[in-house]
C-alpha cells in the first residue's frame, strides 16, 4: 500500500503537482497522477519513434539506437511537463485561450515527429516493396540520363564502328564497304570471264561434235564444218584469255585493296577499341556508383516518399495511415488537451489553495523586502552620521592647526621686532653649550612657548 502511494505521489509531481498541496488536497492526487502516467505513455511512444528514426535513417545498432531514444523520450516528458505547468487555473475564457492555442500547436508538432517513425515501421514492409521499385526506376533514369550525356552520346556508333572495323579486319578487308566498286568491278569480270568460258565450252562441244558426226552436218571427219567449228572455238579461246588477264588484273586491284583496307582498320580498331573501353569504363563507374548510394538510400524521406506513393494508388492504405497518425498525435497531445480542459471547469479544490499559497508566499516576500529595506535605510544613515561626525572632528582638527600656526607665526613677528639683548662679555649661563648660540637659544623659546600655548582640546583627534 505504501509503495503504490509513494508511485502515485511521483506520478502526481510527474504530472505537474506541487507535494506540499498535495497533502493539503489530497484528493487531487489521482487526477495528477493520471496526468503524470499519460506523461509517461507519450515518454514511451517518443522512445519508440526515435529508436525506430535512428535505425531506418542511419543504421545505428538497436542498443544504441535505445538508449539515444530514451534521451528523446526525456525530452518529449519534460516539453509537455513544462507545458502543463505553466497553464495555471484562470476563470478568463480569453486567457485560458491564449494558454492553449499555442501549447496545443506545440503539442501537435511533437505529436507529428514522433507519429512518423511510428507510422513508416508499422507499414515497413509494403515501403521495403515499394522501395525497391523506385530505386529500379531511379537506376533505369540515371542510366538514360547518362546516355544523352554529351560525354556518351557517340557511344553506340562507336560500337557500330568498332565491330565493323572487327568484321574488315577478321575478313580480311572484304567486307569493307569503301570497296564496293572494286568489289563490283571484280564481280564484273568475273562475270564476263565466266560468261566467255561457257560460250567457249559449248564452241568446243559442237566443234567435237562435228568431228565425231553427232551433230551437225553428220558426217565425221575434218570437213568445212568442222573446219568453222573449229575456228570459232580458238577465237573464243582467245576471248576467255583476255578475260582471264583482266579477272586476274581485277583480282590482284581488289587484293591490294583489302590488305590495304585490314590494315587500316586495324589501325583504327585499336584506338576505337580504347576508347571504346575508356567511355565503357566511365559509364559503368557512374553507373556502379549511382547504383551503390541507390541502394542505400533507405532513409526517412525514402520510405515517406514510397509510404505516399502506395497512399495514392491504395485507398485502403490511405485511410489506415491517416488513422494511425492521427491515433499517435492524439496520444501525443492528450496531456495538453486534458489540462485544458480541466482548466475551463470551476476550480477545484487544489487550485484554491495554489491560488492562496502563491498570493500568501507573494505578500510574505513583500513583507520581507519591505523589512530589508528598513534595516538597510536604518544603517545608511547610521552610517552617514558616522562619517558626519568623522568629517567634523577632521575640521576641527584642521582649524587647531590653523590657529596654532597663526599663533607661532606672530609671536616669530614680536620676538623678530624685540631688540636684541647685549650679552655680557665675561659672564656664561650655566650649562650652556660652545655651539647653542643666540638664534639656536631663540628657535628654543619660541618652540617652549608654542607647546605651553595649545590646549589639550587643540590636539588632533584620531579617526574612528
Amino acid at each position: 500500500m505504501a509503495g503504490r502511494r509513494r508511485l502515485q505521489e511521483r506520478l502526481a509531481v510527474l504530472g505537474g503537482a506541487r507535494p506540499d498541496l498535495l497533502e493539503a488536497a489530497p484528493g487531487a492526487r489521482p487526477k495528477f497522477a493520471a496526468l503524470g502516467g499519460v506523461l509517461l505513455s507519450t515518454g514511451g511512444l517518443a522512445v519508440a519513434s526515435a529508436s525506430f528514426a535512428l535505425h531506418m535513417a542511419l543504421g545505428v545498432w538497436w542498443p544504441f539506437a535505445l538508449v539515444l531514444g530514451l534521451g528523446w523520450g526525456a525530452v518529449v516528458v519534460n516539453l509537455d511537463r513544462m507545458l502543463l505547468v505553466g497553464m495555471a487555473h484562470d476563470a478568463s475564457l480569453k486567457r485560458n485561450l491564449a494558454l492553449a492555442v499555442p501549447r496545443v500547436g506545440l503539442a501537435l508538432v511533437l505529436g507529428v515527429v514522433v507519429a512518423t517513425p511510428l507510422t513508416l515501421q508499422v507499414f515497413h514492409k509494403e515501403i521495403d516493396a515499394e522501395i525497391t521499385v523506385m530505386q529500379a526506376e531511379a537506376a533505369d533514369a540515371y542510366r538514360q540520363s547518362l546516355e544523352s550525356d554529351a560525354r556518351f552520346t557517340g557511344l553506340d556508333e562507336l560500337q557500330a564502328k568498332v565491330t565493323a572495323e572487327q568484321d574488315v579486319v577478321a575478313s580480311g578487308g572484304a567486307t569493307d564497304a569503301a570497296l564496293t566498286a572494286v568489289q563490283a568491278d571484280l564481280t564484273a569480270k568475273q562475270g564476263a570471264y565466266d560468261s566467255a568460258l561457257a560460250t567457249q565450252r559449248d564452241l568446243e562441244a559442237r566443234a567435237q561434235c562435228e568431228l565425231d558426226g553427232t551433230c551437225g552436218t553428220g558426217d565425221p571427219g575434218t570437213g568445212d564444218a568442222y573446219v568453222q567449228a573449229r575456228a570459232a572455238a580458238d577465237v573464243q579461246g582467245a576471248v576467255v584469255a583476255s578475260a582471264q588477264a583482266e579477272l586476274d588484273a581485277a583480282e590482284a586491284t581488289s587484293a591490294d585493296a583489302e590488305s590495304r583496307s585490314a590494315d587500316l582498320a586495324a589501325a583504327a580498331l585499336a584506338t576505337d577499341s580504347a576508347e571504346l573501353a575508356r567511355l565503357t569504363a566511365e559509364l559503368d563507374r557512374l553507373q556502379t556508383a549511382f547504383n551503390a548510394t541507390n541502394e542505400g538510400s533507405g532513409g526517412i524521406l525514402l520510405r515517406l516518399e514510397a509510404l505516399d506513393r502506395l497512399s495514392d494508388r491504395n485507398a485502403t492504405l490511405a485511410a489506415a495511415k491517416f488513422m494511425l497518425s492521427l491515433l499517435f498525435m492524439c496520444v501525443e497531445i492528450l496531456p495538453v488537451l486534458m489540462k485544458v480542459l480541466l482548466n475551463f471547469g470551476p476550480p477545484t479544490a487544489y487550485d484554491e489553495l495554489a491560488a492562496l499559497r502563491d498570493s500568501g508566499d507573494v505578500e510574505i516576500e513583500q513583507l520581507q523586502q519591505q523589512s530589508r529595506r528598513t534595516v538597510a535605510e536604518a544603517k545608511e544613515e547610521l552610517l552617514v552620521m558616522a562619517e558626519q561626525e568623522r568629517l567634523d572632528r577632521q575640521k576641527a582638527a584642521i582649524r587647531a592647526r590653523h590657529l596654532a600656526a597663526l599663533a607661532a607665526a606672530q609671536m616669530e613677528a614680536e620676538e623678530a621686532a624685540r631688540p636684541a639683548p647685549q650679552p655680557a662679555p665675561s659672564v656664561e649661563e650655566p650649562g650652556r653649550q660652545l655651539w647653542d648660540t643666540g638664534p639656536i637659544r631663540l628657535a628654543r623659546s619660541a618652540a617652549r612657548t608654542l607647546r605651553t600655548s595649545r590646549r589639550p582640546s587643540d590636539r588632533i583627534p584620531t579617526a574612528v
